[in-house]
Order: C-alpha cells, then structure tokens, then sequence
C-alpha cells in the first residue's frame, strides 16, 4: 500500500442498479478531472453534469463530476466522485478508463486510512464506518453512526486528558523537582483516578451491550424430542424455518434462524431431541445440540407441561453447562388450569402453536441477560479488541489510585494512556514531552 498513488474504487455495491459511484482519491485526481471535464477543473464541490468518453472519444456514459480539492475532502487529498448510471458495463468501462490512466484500485479501507492518516477521523471512526455498511439491525447503525459522529471519541479524549494532565504533573515533578515544595506530596490523585476508572467501567458496560447488538445473543432450545422446540422456532421468527410433525427425532440438525427484541438481535438454535438413540444421524445430532447449548449465551429448557416433567427433563437439566437458563413448559394449551402438575415452578408456562406466555418469555430473557440498560440506547460499537483495550485502561487506572510513590503512579498511568490511545490513535511518548516542556518552565 503506497498512500502517494491515486486509487480507485466503485463506492457503491457491485450489480446492477440505476446508479453507481465511483471515487478516485490522490495526486492525479486534478489530471483525471480534466481528462473527463474538457480540460478545465470544475468547480470545487459543485456537481456538473459530463458526457464521459473513453480513449478514443467514444461516449461511455452522461454522469455527474464532483472535484474535493485537498485538504477539504473526506481523504484529506484530492477527490473526484463520479456518479454514473449502475450498469456493471458503463462501471467496468469507466474503471478501465481511470486504470489506463495510471489510477490503480484501491485496496480494502485504503479510502478510510488515507482519512485517518490525514486526521480526518481517529481509529474507532474509521472502524465505525465498516460497522455502519455491515449493519443489519436499525439499532446496530445507530450504535456504529454514534461512534462515526465522534460522541465516543471525545469521550474517549476527556478521558486521555486528565490522564496526560496528571502524567504532566507527575513526571514533571519526579524529572525536575523543586527543592522548596513536595509537589507529590501535596497532591492527592487517588479519588481523580478512581472516578476515571469508574468513567472507563461505564464505558466497558456500553461497548459490551453495543457488541451485543452486533453480534447478537445466541439462545439455544434444548430438550426431549417432540416438546414443542421446533414449534417455538417458526413462532419467534414468524416462518415455517423448522418442520414440525408429531413424529419423534424429526429435527437431525441444529437450525438457526434470527430475530430481535427492541432492536436487539438473537439467535435462536433449535437442537435435535435429547433422548437415547442408536441412530447415527441422530446421536451427531444430539451431539450438535450440546454443542450448541455450550456456545449459547442463554439456555431454554423445553418441557411438556401435559405430559409432566420426566426424568429426561431431569437428566438434561444435570447436564446443562454454566450459563443462564429459562425452563419453558409448553403445551399449557392442553392443561385444563394452564398450570403444570410437575416441573420447577419459575417455568414460564406457554403454548407455542398458540403463542400463549411469548411476551412474558421475552420480558424474561431481557431482564435475566440484563439487557435493560440496552434499552436506553447510548451503547456504541465496539470489538473485542476495543473492549480489551478499555479493561486494561481501567485496570490500570485502578492501580495507580492504589499505588504508593509517584513512579508507580507513573508507570500505571502511561499503560493506561497507552492502551487508551490504541482506540483513536493519539499520543505518543513524544507527544507527552512534548506536553511537559510546554508547561513546565524548564530552563530557569
């Protein structure tokens, strides 16, 4: 990846459509625009209307020029978008056109790291913007447009602020110290540095739930074959995903199928029935279904209410791994009271074929996976990586407000600054000399 070459790229999605664009950013966008312009620039930023011709001067297409003169662009270079009809030929043509012009095509996210190069957007906006065309909930594209605004980034700066401004302190002190006045002794940081790891901790929670919007909760159904499993499947997701038959072992295989609650999405697997078996398509389904039910981030327990609870249902319930877990008695349609003669009494008593018991189901799952804060909606985009950084932040932020002696202190900050910069690329060890020789009188 050389960032001096001028790339090229359709910023639309491949296919036929009524439109595409597409985006050239470099030092030879000026040249480029001419070449489809008659030879002049256009304005900056103002849409003209072209007829674009090949090599040879034959006509490819009628579109539209827009020229982003650097710095003023979304790249901090050069710009030119050109907006054509969708046909993937008039596409092709005018990417072969801009190639033999010396243009080559860019590589994945280069158009987002010449912006972040350029300081146009710090790391987690650039990641946001992946996050935003991979959004497949309204909920996920509002958590990756938060981040994208930069509402988490100048969180995230506060943050790295008190940090710099209590290492400037510190470090100044221990580097230059003054014969007359104990700086470290007169200050105290430990409830600033405790506040500050409770500010990280609040951010860990939100980057945990807006990584559950994205990824979404895993529920797996777990019991004995023909209680009612598959049926609980089609109602959620309002299909015909699962078969149903009275016939015992008719799913082999787990099926996945997704939907959400308040905008969060699950998804939900329906296993195989646990019974014993000889079969051996059936015991690598059964197989399956506990493999499902350990990587579940919740477990639900189908029972037959008409029938009671056996000592299948006992059996499973021993076997079920470490993890959250909902019994559902089902079938209560066929109860005359609705309610169970056996089983555990905090069963929610449903009826899939009827969808009797599917809200309360749904209150339950919200408040068991705590997921009413999620509800409030200011959780953000998050990955793993970001969270991991956010955790030794707030690790280290709670060490240095327990520990004693100003290079201790010291030290715990400047990991913690460090793992904290990872998130939007800012500061470095120079940018804190840099710091402390601005505010220090130094040379006295």
């Amino acid at each position: 990846m050389n960032s001096g070459d001028t790339i090229v790229a359709l910023s639309t999605p491949p296919g036929r459509g009524a439109l595409a664009l597409i985006r050239a950013s470099g030092p030879q966008v000026p040249d480029l625009t001419r070449q489809f312009n008659g030879g002049v620039l256009p304005a900056p930023r103002t849409a003209s209307l072209r007829v674009l011709h090949d090599a040879e001067g034959r006509t490819l297409d009628q579109g539209v020029l827009t020229f982003y003169p650097a710095p003023a662009s979304a790249t901090g270079e050069d710009v030119l978008e050109i907006s054509c009809h969708g046909a993937p030929a008039v596409i092709e043509a005018l990417l072969f056109r801009l190639r033999s012009l010396g243009v080559r095509p860019a590589e994945p996210g280069e158009f987002s790291r010449r912006a972040f190069e350029a300081g146009k957007m710090d790391l987690a906006q650039a990641q946001a913007v992946a996050d935003l065309i991979a959004a497949t909930t309204g909920r996920a594209a509002r958590c990756a447009a938060r981040v994208l605004k930069g509402d988490i980034s100048r969180e995230i700066s506060s943050i790295l602020q008190e940090i710099v401004d209590i290492r400037v302190y510190i470090e100044g002190a221990l580097d230059f110290p003054d014969e007359d006045v104990d700086w470290l002794a007169e200050s105290d940081f430990g409830d600033q540095l405790s506040g500050l790891a409770e500010r990280v901790e609040q951010l860990v929670c939100r980057a945990r739930q807006g990584r559950t919007v994205t990824t979404g909760i895993r529920l797996a159904l777990l019991g004995p074959p023909n209680v009612g499993k598959s049926s609980l499947l089609n109602h959620f997701t309002g299909t015909d995903t699962a078969i149903v038959t009275a016939q015992p072992g008719t799913t082999r295989d787990v099926l996945t199928a997704s939907f959400q609650i308040n905008g969060i999405p699950l998804i939900l697997a329906d296993t195989a029935g646990i019974r014993p078996t000889q079969a051996e398509a059936e015991v690598e389904g059964i197989r399956r279904s506990w493999r499902a039910a350990e990587e579940a981030d919740l477990i639900l327990q189908v029972f037959d209410a008409h029938a009671g609870w056996s000592e299948a249902d006992e059996e499973i319930k021993s076997r079920l791994p470490e993890c959250p877990v909902l019994m559902l008695a089902n079938k209560c349609d066929l109860l005359s009271d609705n309610v169970p003669e056996s089983g555990p009494e905090d069963a929610i008593r449903l009826s899939a074929k009827f969808g009797h018991g599917i809200e309360e189901l749904k209150e339950r799952i919200i408040q068991l996976l705590e997921l009413e804060s999620a509800l409030e909606e200011d959780e953000f985009m998050a990955h793993q990586r970001q969270i991991d950084a956010l955790l030794e932040t707030g690790g280290a932020l709670k060490r240095s407000a327990q520990a004693q002696g100003g290079e201790l202190i010291a030290e715990e900050l400047r990991l913690a600054q460090e793992a904290l910069g990872s998130l939007t690329g800012e500061f470095t060890a120079d940018d804190l000399l840099g710091e402390i020789f601005s505010r220090f009188c130094i040379g006295k």
